[in-house]
This record gives C-alpha cells, sequence and structure tokens, in this order.
C-alpha cells in the first residue's frame, strides 16, 4: 500500500473554505453564520491534532482561526453546523485593482534597468529534476527535501516509495510558504499531497490577506483537483501544481533575481532548484535506460501492487512514449524509464504536463528540449542546453576519419 498522511488538515481547510467561499468581509448579519463556520474548523483541527504534530499546515491553520476568532469576535462556544454562507457579488471582495506599485515586480525592481531574466525550475515522475541552470538529473530523494529556499519563499516536497520495497519514489507530498512582504502580502502557507490538491492557501484564502496588494498573491483553480496555479506578482513569480495519478508535479517560472536572493549564499543549505540533488541521490539514468534497451523487458524494482499496472517492454514503453512525446529528449527517455520502473502510465502523463508547463513557463523558447551528453558525464545526467545526439554522432564519425 502506498504512505499516506494520516494528518487531515487539508480536509479541514477544504471544509471551512465551501462554506465562507467569497465571504471575508462580512457584514453584522453575517457575523454569526461565520462564527458557526469558524468553530466547525476548529473543532476539525482537534480531531485531527495528534497525527498533525509536526505539520507545518496544521499550526499555520490553527493560528489562523485565533486571529479570526477575534477579527470577528467569535466565542468558542456555540454551534458548529457549518452552513453555505452567501457568496458576494463580483467586485466585492478582497480583490483590489490600486496595489501598490511595489507589489508589481516588474514595475518596481525594475523601474530603471532591463526586463529580468526568468528561470525554470521543474519536479516530475520518479522524481525528475530541471533545475533553474537547466541542468537535467533523475533522483532518488525519498522523505522530505528542499526544492526553493531563499527571502520570498520555501518550498519542500516529499517523496514516497511508488511500490513498496522500491526506490523509485514520487512526490506524495508539496509545502509552499510565501513570506509576509512588505504592505503586500501577509505569510500564506500552500499545502498539497496525494488525492488532495486545494484551491486556496491553509488558511482558507485565495490571495495575500488584508494588505493592500494582497492580490498581487492569487491561487487559480485551472482544473478541479488536478490543476492549480498560483500567481505571485509581487515577485513575478508563477507556480503550477499538478496532481497526476496519485502523485504531484511542480513548476515555477521565477526571476533569477528572487532565486538568487539569499542573505548568505554560501552558507545557505541544499536547494534543489538551484543546486541539483546531492551527487549520492542521483541515479545514474543513462546507464540504466541502456540496460533495460539492452535486456528488452521492464525491470520493476519491487512486487507488483495489489491491481498490478500494465507491464512494459522497452519496445512498448517507448511506442506509448511516443504518443504525447515526439521529441525524443530527456523528458521522453524520463517518460520511458518511469513506465519500465513503475509500470504505471500516469507517469507519461507526468512527463507529458511537465513538458507543457516548460513550454509556458521557459522564457527561452530555443531551450525547451534537453538532450543527454556522452556516457562520460562528471556531474549527474545532463546535457549542455539544444546539444542533440545527431551531433555527437556526427562528430565521433569526424574524429575516425581523421584518425583514417
Amino acid at each position: 500500500p502506498t504512505v499516506t498522511s494520516p494528518c487531515k488538515i487539508l480536509k479541514c481547510n477544504s471544509e471551512f473554505w465551501a462554506a465562507t467561499s467569497g465571504s471575508h468581509h462580512l457584514g453584522a448579519e453575517e457575523a454569526p453564520e461565520f462564527c458557526t463556520a469558524l468553530r466547525a474548523y476548529a473543532h476539525c483541527t482537534r480531531r485531527t491534532a495528534r497525527t498533525c504534530r509536526g505539520d507545518l499546515a496544521y499550526h499555520s491553520a490553527v493560528h489562523g482561526i485565533d486571529d479570526l476568532m477575534v477579527q470577528h469576535n467569535c466565542s468558542k462556544d456555540g454551534p458548529t453546523s457549518q452552513p453555505r454562507l452567501r457568496t458576494l457579488p463580483p467586485g466585492d471582495s478582497q480583490e483590489r485593482s490600486d496595489s501598490p506599485e511595489i507589489c508589481h515586480y516588474e514595475k518596481s525592481f525594475h523601474k530603471h534597468s532591463a526586463a529580468p531574466n526568468y528561470t525554470h525550475c521543474g519536479l516530475f515522475g520518479d522524481p525528475h529534476l530541471r533545475t533553474f541552470t537547466d541542468t537535467f538529473q533523475t533522483c532518488k530523494v525519498q522523505g522530505a527535501w528542499p526544492l526553493i529556499d531563499n527571502n520570498y519563499l520555501n518550498v519542500q516536497v516529499t517523496n514516497t516509495p511508488v511500490l513498496p520495497g522500491s526506490s523509485a519514489t514520487a512526490t506524495s507530498k508539496l509545502t509552499i510558504i510565501f513570506k509576509s512582504f512588505q504592505e503586500c502580502v501577509d505569510q500564506k502557507v500552500y499545502q498539497a499531497e496525494m488525492d488532495e490538491l486545494p484551491a486556496a492557501f491553509v488558511d482558507g484564502s485565495k490571495n495575500g490577506g488584508d494588505k493592500h496588494g494582497a492580490n498581487s498573491l492569487k491561487i487559480t483553480e485551472k482544473v478541479s483537483g488536478q490543476h492549480i496555479e498560483i500567481q505571485a506578482k509581487y515577485i513575478g513569480t508563477t507556480i503550477v501544481v499538478r496532481q497526476v495519478g496519485r502523485y504531484l508535479t511542480f513548476a515555477v517560472r521565477m526571476p533569477e533575481e528572487v532565486v538568487n536572493a539569499v542573505e548568505d549564499r554560501d552558507s545557505q543549505g541544499l536547494y534543489l532548484c538551484l543546486r541539483g540533488c546531492p551527487l549520492n541521490q542521483q541515479i545514474d539514468f543513462q546507464t540504466i535506460r541502456s540496460a533495460q534497451a539492452t535486456e528488452g523487458r521492464a525491470r520493476r524494482k519491487g512486487p507488483s501492487l495489489p491491481a498490478p499496472p500494465e507491464a512494459f517492454t522497452y519496445e512498448t514503453a517507448t511506442a506509448k512514449c511516443r504518443e504525447k512525446l515526439p521529441v525524443e529528449d530527456l523528458y521522453f527517455q524520463s517518460c520511458v524509464f518511469d513506465l519500465l520502473t513503475t509500470g504505471d502510465v500516469n507517469f507519461m502523463l507526468a512527463a507529458y504536463y511537465a513538458f507543457e508547463d516548460v513550454k509556458v513557463l521557459h522564457s527561452n523558447k530555443d531551450k525547451l528540449h534537453l538532450y543527454e551528453r556522452t556516457r562520460d558525464l562528471t556531474r549527474g545526467n545532463t546535457a549542455p542546453t539544444g546539444t542533440h545526439p545527431t551531433l555527437w554522432v556526427a562528430l565521433l564519425c569526424l574524429c575516425w576519419l581523421c584518425l583514417l
């Protein structure tokens, strides 16, 4: 069985958001209903407290409830049913069109300089990492690992085994912390896990809070339960989170200036999107793939699931991946690798959507595809951007002719 978290804070958050959707600023006549929903929210968090002690989203929700209780003068004693509150008419919400200029990155950070240089990082599949420097790696990184850690936000992922006893892992949980920033946004925490992809922050809100520039941070649900997008305009950042099958994918577009905004870069801890996976966590993608192709059969890394997925040979995996990824770049090779190691066709879709996100988020359209280098790699599994395997073949042939 797949490992899942017993902490049900996301369910509490979703129930509260459903009960209070569109009702952050209530008139006096709405306060009793809002307080009722808050008490139900508090009751839900207490029920799951024992299993959520180390969960950041849980502690954020508890503090958020206390603050809202004070703001709305709610009593902790009273009914806890969850009535559906009225939805405010369009325009009568937290959204503000007159946000301060400092809450728009391109207007504030670069008034007198060139347009910012945007970079991209993505994590998907078993898992595969594309860093801000377009390095591509396949990693193990089981457990909790930081993807991003700078002055403005932190992103942490948790990867769990796809199959019992397997070294194949995939992302089962994601936590994003947006730090409080001037008059733009309050601190906000977003958390997703398997089978729970909320369209709101853990406190039930969909934007940056009560500050004047709150709408410079906003969550949009693209496909219910499958695809959300977070726009953080005050730092020029776009984040895309998807659930594909049971696992999560992550993609971000961020200015270099924000990527490198750290107090002391030399003493900064591991940060996967910037520094890549540690060498002892990297998988020799090319060697394993070559062995898979030679054997011509699926190499399963663990026992079958209760409902066994389709078993792939190298040929059938290649054909399946070509349906969605016609260019045989590293996204295609990742797809083949994942089908052979997991047997789960959803990993093909994860690779496909990861590349679709690259097409939208990467600022340099000439760097969308990445290809492998020859086998004498000194670090990881990456290729120099834009280097195609056929070029390496041509160079080798030229060298052979020179020797003759």
